[in-house]
């Protein structure tokens, strides 16, 4: 079961909790029918990603095998077979038609639809091309959030639309240094990068995001959440000392591994819920 769930890289489900974003921000997260079918979204995309995942890593067999951690996978081990991960990957997709068909939202099944057509294009190749691969990184963080907005009928603010963007390209960047840094993956698109283009991107990037994240609060119903500014940027420093560190650039394990940020992360949670639920 151990090696199923890891198959299945349930660790990285946090990610789908961009889809509760809209509402939480919205101030109309205990809304029981919008939670509701944001909660079944988030089954969606928790089961849809996991096929992802699934399918990369039956790309990347033989690859991984060579690479010092990526061995130890559960398909590159060989203690899950091809045949039986196909099977579960069938049955993953499954399971997101059947409630797709129950939330009956045709903009939250193209979502859904972009979202795999997407990743399949990068397991097939597009993660071997330069820019494209780090886009195509990014563009899973921004659809997700998108998604929940659609199933909830809130419209998605511009200005969070542009924090989550780039945001998610200085994930995808720091990702890709750290990979090159190390030295140990065997991803091909590695040749075509250098650490010192993915710094000056991963610095615009933050600049950016911090600076939208902050025109973004001067939207929000209670003036006060700009306070909040303060705590986003050290977020991102935090994240950057990581990333910057002995991190493999993974946004979900760095910030798993590192309970400070962790601790800042749910500070920062809790003034916004004041701000927006109590002042």
């Amino acid at each position: 079961m151990k090696d199923y769930i890891k198959l299945l890289r349930v660790n990285h489900y946090i990610k789908n909790l961009l889809v509760f974003f809209p509402m939480f921000f919205r101030g109309v997260i205990f809304d029981s029918e919008k939670l509701i079918r944001a909660g079944l979204g988030f089954i969606c995309l928790c089961f849809v990603s996991s096929a992802v995942y699934i399918l990369n890593d039956y790309k990347d067999i033989e690859k991984d095998r060579n690479h010092p951690t990526k061995k130890s996978r559960p398909l590159a081990s060989g203690r899950i077979r091809s045949q039986s991960a196909i099977i579960v990957m069938i049955i993953c997709l499954g399971v997101v038609l059947s409630v797709s068909v129950v939330l009956k939202s045709f903009e939250g099944a193209f979502c859904l639809a972009l979202y795999l057509g997407i990743n399949v294009a990068y397991c097939m190749g597009l993660k071997n091309k330069p820019i494209i691969d780090i886009v195509i990184l990014a563009s899973g963080f921004v659809i997700r959030v998108f998604y929940g907005g659609f199933l909830t009928d809130i419209p998605i603010s511009k200005w969070l639309y542009l924090v989550v963007t780039t945001g998610s390209l200085y994930m995808g960047l720091g990702k890709r240094r750290n990979e090159l840094k190390a030295q140990t993956d065997t991803r091909e698109v590695l040749k075509y990068y250098n650490e010192a283009f993915l710094d000056k991107n991963m610095y615009v990037c933050v600049g950016l995001a911090n600076m939208s994240y902050a025109l973004w609060t001067l939207e929000m119903p209670n003036p006060r959440i700009s306070w909040t500014i303060p705590i986003f940027i050290v977020i991102f420093m935090c994240y950057s000392l990581d990333v910057e560190g002995e991190s493999d650039g993974d946004p979900v394990e760095v910030i798993l591994k590192d309970r400070v940020l962790i601790a800042i992360i749910l500070g920062y949670a809790i003034c916004i819920f004041s701000l927006l639920y109590i002042v």
